[in-house]
């Protein structure tokens, strides 16, 4: 089945198409499209991730079509940074 694995750190954004065997759980399809070698700084077990902006489990099943994202921890507080007028 196909799905999709997104990630963004602060340079860069990434989303890969793959192919994963039906059944596949989270974890696997993100160990699958091999985003942990071009970013090794992303730990699993810290970092939470979510199908199409919704948090899961890492031994969650994957849907055809779905779009696996792995966040990244906030870096500054949206309440205490400045707001900036455009």
């Amino acid at each position: 089945m196909n799905v999709g694995v997104a990630y963004a750190d602060k340079f860069k954004q990434i989303w890969l198409k793959l192919e994963v065997p039906d059944g596949c759980t989270v974890r696997e399809a993100i160990e699958h499209s091999r985003i942990l070698e071009q970013f090794p700084e992303i730990d699993l077990e810290h970092q939470r991730v979510g199908i199409f902006g919704k948090i899961t489990r890492l031994d969650a099943k994957v849907e055809e079509g779905a779009r696996i994202e792995i966040y990244r921890e906030i870096t500054a507080d949206p309440e205490l940074v400045e707001r900036r007028d455009t």
